[in-house]
């Protein structure tokens, strides 16, 4: 039995300040801390102790305070106040002016209670001690410490029972509280569909990690919090609901029911200072997670069954040996009020070391069985229990029994976890082991070259925390629902919409792309937000849109508009703005507008539709030549017979075949108003020469389309070259099939022309042609022998040389028969698709 550590305070006071939470208790340490010319506070989370340094540095100055905790170690050389964990906090009497211990009804915990219960016992400061913590603490005080000073404080607002809700009505600024990580991930998830996310908070999660999550509900970036027990201590956070979603935990020996005062840690969470708070639970989250109306009274009213006993393990054991120390470590306490701790891991640890004589069996010696204790006290940052954690210990005590760790193999290790890749587990995993190594180097005695591996084991948690960060709000916050849920309601008109490129973007937010006058939803977006994002649109984008048309008509004006035309489709930005139906008649179809216009309010409407049937007149003014024989067939004044001719020229594009065209039966003068309307008469076709150029065929080819009458094949370019190959029979509007060629209506015509001219010359003899120039225009001899001949020119063939003679061959010689009209039929015509004309003329008639 070693010996007795003296519990005779120093001559300052010992004071316990209890109650619930939300009553100031920290706040009162810290400012009675600052009060003294020395102190120190032992806190349950580092996280907690860094946002206290950080408070009392602002105060005091940074050379002044020291931060002292298993992973980080700042303590200037002048440093008189500091803010420690509760295990790396000094248990030295006298030494300091003041000391207090946070969250003291720790000392019931079994994991760490040995640990609080220690430092409630003996750490004291030399004019006060302050025990912080829940008034259920308040008999274990008074019987462990009868000369304390116990002062109660009341909570400063009040705590209501809410009831059970679904998670869909959970109000915003709440806290949802979960027991285990896959229930976390779970709740995160539904809130990111419907809510836009929420920060989610566990004890796995490093300081910097919490830290940041944290900042993202305070900041009101997320009205969401999911967060495990961890919330329950420490956490200062402006919640105003807390939701229970479950009532029971795995306390690492069984699943059990929350007591009510862990209950009452948690709801205390919600309320701050003088603002009251609810709690209550989920709905479906089963039968046992309802609160008892026993439950809820306690928690309201603050009342809970005192602690009867507190954790305690042999603060100073003996190092003869480690038969002795482990015996020490298992030694019951003298004290009723005290019960022997649970076996905590590091004991675990030491014992199965200890039974591995290759591992422990030199260990000898007071000196180097402190050592190994102290190696075996190295937390299990990464909860794998205890075989694997003493497999750990053991790999570094090889190296420690001999003396320090090897900078190089720290430098390797903490270098392997410096990889941001992964998932969050991995991450978290990651963290879990470089805390273990930023341990190992804070240590005094571990570790070579201690600041350097300290500096770099940081440098990589902070990295790793930061990653971790990113891949929790990526995963569980979705920033553009979270923005939009914000404002949904009387206030969403005043909701920040602008455009930036062709993105859409809502309070910063991008919620789609907008081209044209129609409105894409962020294809990246989760099936269940496009509801969301599409209400979004349909509220906030009619003004964007109005600015839209209001420039596009602007630039119409200007003649600065990009627009096009495919498929019947006016295009603008790459969308349909308008398409193109039939009309009463071929040249004058109908514009339609498309429903993305919709949006637009009647007078933009109106004035866009109208700037874009200017463009399109504008467009089609290549067909005016077809317009003016369309005018000419509705005038009674050409007569029947003309009158068929321009209809059936202006439907077939502006050329017909001469054969069976009628222009036989026109009259002297109806020729020449034929002439006069800019119909040249071609020996083998009629044919209009403005039309003969890409720009009008085109246009007459689109309308055609639109009015679904048959059409023949578009130009293969714009070029329109005088001839063309002819390639699976097709029919190019303003060419003519001279075999495996095509030839241009007005080429045609020239090259006929020139061989009447040869003709004239040769008084009725036959004639040589040259085919100079139809070889130049690419048409090869066969193609313009054809042409010659469906002008009505025949070869004669040339004499052979006589037997004997040598020399070129004879050039080919031609004569003109003109073709033979037919009969005049008494009869009716037969229609046939070639006998349009007879047709017509009779419908004129």
């Amino acid at each position: 039995m070693p010996p007795a550590r003296s519990r005779s305070g120093p001559p300052g006071g010992v004071k316990a300040v209890l109650g619930p939470t939300n009553t100031g208790k920290t706040h009162l340490a810290i400012e009675r801390l600052c009060a003294h010319s020395s102190g120190a506070i032992g806190f349950p989370l580092r996280l907690l102790a860094r946002e206290v340094y950080d408070r009392v540095c602002a105060i005091k100055g940074p050379g002044s305070v020291a931060l002292i905790t298993g992973e980080e170690r700042i303590e200037p050389k002048d440093a008189r106040w500091l803010l420690c964990t509760a295990e790396a906090m000094p248990v030295v009497q006298d030494n300091l002016a003041f000391v207090a211990i946070d969250e003291a009804q720790l000392s019931a915990d079994r994991e760490r209670g040995h640990i609080f219960t220690d430092r409630l016992l003996n750490a004291r400061g030399r004019e006060e001690t302050m025990i912080l913590g829940s008034a259920t603490l308040e008999p274990m005080v008074r019987s462990l410490i009868p000369e304390a000073e116990i002062v109660s404080r009341p909570r400063f607002s009040t705590l209501s029972h809410a009831g059970a809700k679904k998670l869909s009505r959970i109000p915003p600024r709440s806290a949802i509280v979960a027991f285990s990580a896959e229930q976390v991930y779970t709740i995160a998830e539904m809130l990111r569909r419907f809510r836009g996310g929420a920060a989610v908070v566990m004890g796995a999660l490093s300081p910097q990690t919490r830290n940041a999550q944290v900042e993202l509900y305070q900041s009101g970036e997320v009205d969401y919090l999911v967060a495990t027990d961890a919330i329950g201590m420490g956490l200062n956070l402006d919640v105003e609901h807390v939701a229970f979603a479950g009532l029971s935990k795995f306390d690492g020996v069984r699943q059990r029911r929350l007591t009510t005062a862990e209950m009452a840690q948690i709801a205390g969470r919600a309320g701050r200072h003088q603002k009251d708070g609810t709690f209550g639970t989920l709905t479906g989250s089963g039968h046992d997670s309802e609160f008892a109306d026993e439950e809820v009274y306690a928690i309201e009213e603050h009342r809970f069954p005192p602690l009867t006993r507190l954790f305690w393990r042999e603060p100073e054991p003996r190092f003869d040996d480690l038969a002795t120390l482990i015996a020490d470590l298992e030694t019951p306490p003298e004290e009723p009020q005290l019960t022997l701790a649970p076996e905590a891991i590091d004991l675990a640890v030491l014992k199965r070391l200890a039974e591995d004589a290759a591992i422990a069996g030199d260990v000898r010696g007071p000196g180097l069985v402190r050592r190994f204790w102290e190696a075996c006290s190295l937390p299990d940052f990464r909860q794998q229990g205890p075989d694997t954690h003493a497999r750990f210990v053991a790999r570094l005590w090889q190296d420690l029994r001999h003396g320090e760790l090897g900078a190089d193999y720290v430098a390797q290790a903490i270098a392997q976890l410096d990889n941001l890749s992964g998932d969050i587990h991995t991450l978290q995993g990651r963290i879990a082991a470089i805390r273990s190594w930023a341990y190992i180097a804070q240590r005094p005695d571990w570790v070579l070259a201690r600041d350097e591996m300290a500096a770099r084991a940081r440098a990589v948690e902070a990295r790793l925390s930061d990653a971790l960060h990113a891949k929790l709000t990526e995963r569980f916050i979705n920033r553009r629902t979270a923005v939009l849920m914000k404002k949904v309601g009387a206030d969403a008109a005043l909701l920040s919409v602008r455009l930036e490129d062709e993105e859409v973007l809502v309070e910063g937010e991008h919620i789609g792309s907008l081209r044209g006058f129609a409105f894409r939803v962020d294809p990246g977006a989760r099936h269940s937000d496009r509801k969301l994002l599409l209400a979004a649109a349909e509220r906030h984008l009619p003004a964007l849109l109005e600015k839209r048309a209001a420039a596009l008509v602007d630039e119409i004006a200007r003649g600065e508009a990009v627009l096009t035309i495919e498929d019947a489709e006016i295009r603008w930005d790459d969308q349909p703005v308008a398409r193109l139906a039939a009309g009463r008649t071929l040249l004058s179809p109908q514009l339609v507008a498309e429903r993305s216009l919709d949006a637009l309010s009647a007078a933009s409407h109106e004035r866009l539709m109208a700037a874009l049937g200017e463009w399109l007149a504008a467009r089609l003014t290549p067909l005016d030549p077809l317009r003016k024989l369309d005018a000419a067939a509705r005038s009674a004044e050409g007569g029947p017979e003309l009158r068929a001719l321009l209809i059936a020229l202006v439907e077939a594009g502006g050329a017909l075949a001469r054969e069976r065209s009628g222009l036989e039966k026109l009259d002297k003068e109806q020729r020449k108003a034929l002439t006069r309307l800019g119909v040249r008469v071609g020996a083998l076709d009629l044919f209009i020469p403005a039309m003969l150029r890409p720009a009008p065929i085109a246009a007459w080819h689109l309308l055609c389309e639109v009015a679904g009458c048959p059409v023949r094949e578009g130009p293969p370019d714009e070029t329109m070259p005088p001839v063309l190959p002819l390639t699976r029979n097709q029919r190019i509007p303003g060419y003519r099939n001279i075999g495996k060629q095509l030839v241009r209506l007005d080429m045609a015509e020239k090259l006929l022309r020139e061989a009447h001219d040869c003709r004239t010359r040769a008084n009725r003899k036959p004639f040589v042609l040259d085919p100079a120039r139809a070889v130049s225009t690419g048409m090869t001899d066969a193609s313009y022998a054809r042409l010659l001949r469906l002008g009505g020119f025949q070869p004669k063939p040339s004499k052979p040389l006589r037997e004997g003679m040598h020399g070129p061959p004879a050039p080919e010689l031609w004569r003109w028969r003109p073709p033979r009209r037919p009969a005049a039929q008494e009869t009716a015509p037969v229609v046939r698709p070639d006998n349009a004309f007879a047709v017509l003329a009779d419908l004129v008639r």
